[in-house]
């Protein structure tokens, strides 16, 4: 639902009906309609995948976690780049919920081409950045990840059958 308001997003929800059980809310229109979109989305009996793409101190990002949880989001995202700190308290505070949404880390964003790493200090090729980001997130116990279509059979391999792959189009 990448609209800036509300009213478009429910509308497009109405317009789909029962052909889709997920939506998508991303920081645009989190941003535009609040935690209440969420709300509304999920009374209506869809499956929220929540792309905030949280990254923060760990404490920060826990305790988001925790808030987002209530809204009743089933997937929320989180940078991988935040690092094992982050990704494990992002982690144990989900195990602690009743109702913990699936953390998905996102690895690179498709903007990110080989120049745009190397301007942030990041080494190897996309994909190598790739590779590293989604084992450090399997070894601090995130099972979900964000990936490109180019991306899936590398990331698979890391996380085996288990792992929750969420294939992303842009």
């Amino acid at each position: 639902l990448d609209v800036p308001t509300a009213e478009a997003a429910l509308a497009l929800a109405d317009q789909l009906g029962e052909q889709c059980q997920w939506f998508k809310v991303g920081l645009e229109l989190y941003i535009a309609a609040g935690p209440s979109i969420v709300e509304k989305l999920a009374a209506r009996g869809h499956s929220i995948f929540l792309d905030l793409k949280l990254h923060d101190i760990p404490n920060t990002v826990a305790a988001a976690v925790r808030s987002t949880a209530s809204l009743g989001a089933g997937m929320l995202t989180v940078h991988a780049s935040g690092g094992p700190a982050m990704l494990s308290a992002a982690r144990e505070a989900a195990a602690g919920l009743s109702k913990a949404p699936e953390l998905l880390a996102v690895t690179v964003l498709t903007s990110m081409d080989q120049p745009q790493l190397a301007a942030i200090g990041a080494t190897g090729t996309p994909q190598e950045q790739v590779a590293l980001l989604a084992k450090m997130g399997q070894e601090a116990g995130i099972r979900g990840f964000v990936c490109s279509p180019l991306e899936v059979v590398a990331v698979r391999a890391i996380t085996g059958p288990a792992g929750v792959l969420v294939d992303r189009q842009s």
